[in-house]
């Protein structure tokens, strides 16, 4: 098996994982109140990030001042994201709301273009145009407005985009295991402030199961996603992350017994189509700006 061979097949395991994470949290969410959720599913996955980062050895200490406002700052749109997107998904079906997340990469590709002047050609801005008529078809508004839970997945994108800009610009040499362990940090203490607000209910065997399942598959995710892209090459390894919009569909149609209509489904695929280009054109301009290495690779 080749190094693309095991990179693609990590981020698929990567992506699905988030999925069925996102699926359990949905499941739980039929019983417990969000901060419940928040409070409890944070709380295994930050052990489990402190735990396995301890046993790695790896480095967790900030020693920059400024990188550590970097990572507050971070972390801060890290749970706002988290917060709106859950949010969304205990309302609206889990295919829709993975669909819209599909537009992160053209979101970040136009934030990076508008705020820090990264070059974006025609092709890659007709993309993005495209994109973004495809998440008009996944989401709809009308004279009403957006249906329930739709505004607030829209701004989860809004956030993940702000975290990517400011992961982007912020000091080097952050350990990536620090910046998971405080977000988790982040979500917890999200969910203990939500929790002045709403009451907790008793929890059963069931549940108990059910979060450590998302804690653990949260923990899977991001090991998987991360060891992905260092095997192979990011161009071949970076569109399996579409992955988990297939897993979406059959999580839905299985267990909440429902699917996308026709609209949203080709607004889904024109999302998915428009970002793969996206990220083949990015990695092209990264490979025409780089022909030393790239004369050295062939």
């Amino acid at each position: 098996m080749n190094t693309n061979t095991k990179g693609a097949l990590l981020m698929v395991a990567g992506m699905t994982a988030y999925t069925l994470n996102d699926t359990l949290v949905k499941l739980l969410g039929a019983d417990l109140p969000l901060s419940q959720i928040l409070v409890l599913r944070g709380t295994i996955a930050t052990v489990g990030l402190y735990a396995l980062a301890r046993a790695l050895r790896e480095q967790l200490a900030v020693a920059d001042r400024r990188a550590r406002v970097f990572m507050l700052v971070r972390t801060a749109f890290e749970v706002a994201a988290t917060y709106f997107f859950l949010s969304a998904l205990l309302v609206m079906p889990i295919a829709n709301a993975t669909a819209v997340m599909q537009a992160l990469p053209l979101t970040v590709t136009l934030a990076a273009a508008v705020m820090i002047s990264e070059p974006v050609g025609w092709r890659r801005s007709l993309a993005i145009a495209a994109g973004f008529i495809g998440m008009l078809l996944i989401v709809r508004p009308g004279a009403d407005g957006f249906a329930e839970g739709t505004f607030y997945v829209l701004l989860a994108v809004a956030f993940i985009t702000g975290r990517d800009m400011i992961t982007r610009v912020m000091p080097q040499g952050v350990p990536a295991m620090s910046l998971a362990i405080s977000a988790g940090l982040g979500v917890t203490l999200l969910g203990c402030g939500l929790s002045a607000t709403e009451q907790w209910v008793s929890i059963t065997i069931n549940h108990v199961l059910l979060l450590f399942g998302a804690a653990s598959l949260i923990l899977t995710g991001y090991v998987c996603s991360v060891v992905a892209m260092r095997f192979g090459d990011v161009s071949f390894t970076a569109p399996f992350r579409y992955a988990g919009l297939l897993v979406a569909l059959v999580a839905g149609l299985l267990l909440f017994d429902q699917w996308p209509d026709t609209l949203t489904l080709l607004g889904a695929a024109v999302v998915v189509g428009a970002g793969l280009f996206t990220l083949f054109r990015t990695n092209q301009a990264k490979q025409e700006h780089q022909p030393g290495e790239n004369r050295a690779r062939n």
